[in-house]
């Protein structure tokens, strides 16, 4: 772990397995006590007042970041495999696109809004950092996710507590050596542990603000107990998002967007197409593009490179994509492509393409978080839309096909925090991230991202 810029042991460490083999431990991680803990966000707490008073600091210390990162891609990438299982090539991504972000926040500046200059007074907005920020990762893609909280944080001048997900939490580890070396000492401190870890720091009295990414269930949780002490949160929880295909889309041209918008990571992403609606005179020619590609693609190590699609990252979630396929087939729909786990070493599970799905089957209706898609049918569109609004959930949607105005029409009655037309799953630096619904509270990316690391100071001066 990195605590106060050193590194820091435990007595109590934990393995990480490898999930396409799963009898190779990639490596141990340190169990983090209470006492690191206190100690991480005490020290935190020390280097924020400093960190925050630098402003052209932060900046230059932020580029020095991306240019850390981007150094050591080749080294990161493979332990990001390792651990999670996704294609090296898209591990290498992840790092350049985590650098990517320090670059554009070190850009942006935080200023004042005059709301009144006048003979009686000139009043002014300021945005000031909250102080330590304790920032919680998933295990899907671990180190983009931190990154996304860690940069906007450290750029609007807080000091962060970073714990990634036990079951990926190494390239994070290493990321938090490799940034000592280019941040002052304390101002990113990361620790690693099993569960409680995560409420101990929920629970705490140094942070301010709880940026977590994580499932609906534990995003409630952590919101409840953030509410003790008022502390801010920002959370970036479940999705169950709809892709909507007009019948005027084009097959051929639209299929590898909407099976790379479902199957990319293995489907763990929590902005993936879940459920597609397709127009039933459309409907055989689409599902029969997406089997074909499904049945293409190569499944295997992420160490090698021609695989495509790696391992599901663990042997639970493996469990539950069986589980809900093998729910929708007992209620009527049928495979028009995989629906099985490979049968080999490792946490595989063949790229699903549902067929004859509806609603009301838990697959549509629930979030699956792998390689399983259902395709619904709809003759009118007006019912297509009202049933992609008809959940609890609403981080993306997207509509696909060629008359762009209509497309668009239909884009604006999505209830989901990003609405993509003709794209699904695009995230860009500048492009802020909301949710709504079960899907979050704040948000993440561009200029709004970073102010929900920030209060607001109203100052006035008397003329």
């Amino acid at each position: 772990m990195t605590i106060g810029g050193r590194g820091a042991t435990a007595a109590q460490r934990f393995p990480v397995v490898n999930p396409a083999r799963p009898q190779e431990i990639v490596g141990e991680a340190p169990e983090c006590t209470p006492a690191l803990l206190d100690e991480a966000m005490r020290t935190a707490q020390r280097a924020f007042p400093a960190w925050a008073a630098d402003a052209d600091g932060r900046h230059e210390r932020l580029r020095a970041a991306a240019a850390a990162l981007r150094r050591a891609a080749d080294d990161l990438a493979p332990l990001l495999t390792r651990e999670q299982g996704k294609p090296l090539r898209d591990a290498r991504r992840e790092v350049l696109i985590s650098a990517d972000r320090f670059d554009y926040f070190a850009g942006l500046a935080l200023t004042q809004k005059t709301i009144q200059d006048d003979d009686a007074a000139h009043v002014t907005l300021v945005r000031k950092p909250l102080g330590v920020v304790a920032a919680i990762t998933p295990w899907n893609s671990p180190i983009v996710t931190a990154v996304n909280k860690v940069a906007p944080a450290l750029a609007a001048g807080n000091a962060v507590v970073l714990k990634p997900s036990p079951y990926t939490p190494l390239a994070t580890l290493a990321i938090g050596s490799l940034l000592a070396e280019v941040l002052p000492a304390g101002i990113l401190n990361v620790i690693s542990g099993r569960d409680p870890l995560g409420a101990e720091m929920v629970a705490h009295p140094v942070p301010r603000k709880i940026a977590l990414t994580g499932s609906v269930a534990t995003g409630k949780r952590v919101a409840a107990e953030a509410g003790t002490d008022l502390k801010r949160v920002t959370l970036e929880l479940g999705g169950n998002d709809a892709a909507i295909v007009l019948d005027d889309v084009d097959v051929e041209h639209a299929a590898d967007g909407l099976f790379w918008g479902a199957f990319s990571n293995c489907g763990q992403v929590c902005v993936a197409i879940k459920r597609l609606y397709v127009p039933r005179s459309r409907y055989d020619e689409v599902v029969d593009a997406l089997a074909a590609k499904a049945a293409s693609v190569r499944v295997g190590d992420g160490m090698e490179p021609e695989t495509e699609i790696g391992p599901l990252n663990n042997e639970p979630q493996l469990a539950r994509v069986r589980e809900l396929v093998a729910d929708a087939l007992a209620h009527g729909a049928r495979v028009a492509a995989g629906g099985a786990p490979l049968e080999r070493d490792g946490w595989f599970h063949a790229p699903t393409i549902v067929a004859g799905a509806t609603d009301g089957m838990r697959i549509v209706d629930e979030e699956q978080f792998g390689p399983a898609l259902p395709v619904i049918a709809y003759d009118a569109l007006e019912d297509a839309i009202e049933r992609a609004n008809d959940t609890m959930f609403g981080l993306g949607g997207s509509v696909w096909g060629e008359y762009r105005e209509r497309a668009r029409a239909v884009a604006a009655q999505l209830q989901c925090g990003t609405a993509w037309i003709n794209a699904h799953r695009v995230l860009q630096p500048h492009q802020p991230f909301p949710a709504v619904k079960w899907s979050g509270i704040g948000v993440h990316g561009g200029i709004l991202g970073l102010e929900e690391c920030t209060e607001i100071q109203t100052v006035y001066e008397r003329r």
